[in-house]
């Protein structure tokens, strides 16, 4: 019964319920019923032109209210013209998505955006927003979209996340923000060739694709980076020096995912001469990708871990998938200086095929360990006796 009683109340009411309730709670709420759950998709619809989008988007943003997410719609559909159209949903704690997929994808073209993140570059629109974004999901932009979005972030001055999804014709992407943006994520963007980086602050960058022409015009120190190339190059003249620029970039880092054939071919001609000066001093968790696991593997990545003396986690993925570069160099170990790792506390397999190859890398890791061994899971999540790896 009382739970009628709820049901048979008017939308405005049951907002005002919802008003009174933490975040979490009230996102929980749509968990209740299609009833409930119809007052979270209520859809603001729009028509317009690509001049009105920015303040569209302003005025949507001014009207939402955090302490009562329902007084107002949360998502708004916005149409440009025939077969183009944006989607936009904003969620607590700052999160806006702008969603371009509703396109036509034979109209499909190369294209490229820029983000001006600065005071002086900020659009200027005639309703203030009063929700601040801060975490920005952009996803499927196409070339017939990309003037809006760029018009849509460059408003953003309070900016600090930015996700970057599934853009496959975005070819050149140029950010710039002098002290807000300190998370970039940019996900399967297949023809992303140039990434040029104006962004001092930048604390963690992901990326998941082909390597890109990366250029951090201005020096910064990613604690988090995740450099998941497996996919191989975009740039087939791509030289180990034009990724000096981004090896210093990720050098302080703490969480780094690195492939196998980025190490070989792009850091270490860069770092050999130096014999082991060049050490990644602070990382204490490796994420490494590699093709396969044979004996030049195990040698390769024996290299790179002498040069990280604070590692305590290391993942080893193995992605048959992954792009295997056909020079690599035997004479990684010799030429490495030998550092003990004294801090390493788990290494887990993901991706092996056969507990033979698990075992013998294993082995060969024991050996730069001092002190107590590390716990070691195998793929299919049980745990080698490091008494019988040794």
């Amino acid at each position: 019964m009382e739970q009628d009683l709820i049901n048979n109340l008017p939308d405005e009411i049951l907002s005002c319920i919802v008003s009174f309730l933490p975040n979490d709670s009230a996102l929980e709420t749509s968990l209740i019923s299609t009833r409930w759950r119809d007052l979270w998709n209520q859809v603001l619809v729009r028509h317009g032109t690509k001049e009105d989008v920015t303040d569209v988007v302003a005025g949507f943003l001014s009207r939402f209210e955090e302490l009562d997410p329902l007084k107002h719609p949360r998502k708004l559909q916005f149409h440009l013209a025939e077969n183009t159209a944006l989607f936009a949903s904003i969620a607590t704690n700052s999160k806006l998505l702008l969603d371009f997929s509703d396109g036509k994808k034979e109209l499909e073209g190369q294209f490229e955006l820029q983000f001006k993140l600065n005071k002086h570059h900020i659009t200027s629109y005639s309703v203030p927003p009063t929700f601040l974004v801060k975490t920005l999901y952009l996803k499927s932009v196409s070339y017939l979209t990309s003037e809006v979005a760029s018009s849509i972030v460059s408003s953003l001055e309070h900016l600090e996340n930015l996700i970057i999804i599934e853009c496959s014709g975005l070819q050149s992407l140029n950010i710039e923000s002098e002290s807000k943006l300190q998370k970039l994520t940019i996900l399967d963007c297949p023809n992303l060739k140039t990434l040029h980086l104006r962004t001092p602050k930048l604390k963690s960058f992901i990326y998941r694709g082909p390597l890109p022409r990366i250029w951090p015009e201005s020096h910064f120190n990613l604690s988090h980076a995740m450099l998941d190339f497996r996919q191989g190059s975009n740039n087939s003249d791509y030289k180990a020096q034009d990724f000096d620029e981004t090896l210093l970039t990720i050098k302080n880092s703490q969480v780094l995912t690195l492939c196998k054939w980025t190490f070989e071919t792009m850091i270490w001609p860069s770092i050999s001469p130096s014999s082991g000066s060049f050490i990644f001093y602070r990382l204490k968790e490796l994420r490494w990708i590699d093709s396969h696991m044979d004996e030049n593997s195990i040698h390769t990545l024996v290299s790179f871990l002498k040069l990280c003396p604070s590692l305590e986690k290391l993942f080893v993925t193995i992605d048959p998938n992954s792009y295997f570069a056909p020079r690599s160099n035997s004479c990684l170990t010799q030429a490495t200086k030998y550092t003990k790792l004294e801090h390493l506390k788990l290494i887990k397999f993901l991706g092996f095929t056969n507990r033979v190859d698990e075992i013998s890398v294993a082995n060969n890791l024991i050996e730069l360990i001092k002190g107590k061994p590390p716990k070691i899971e195998t793929s299919d999540g049980s745990c080698l006796d490091v008494v019988f790896v040794r």
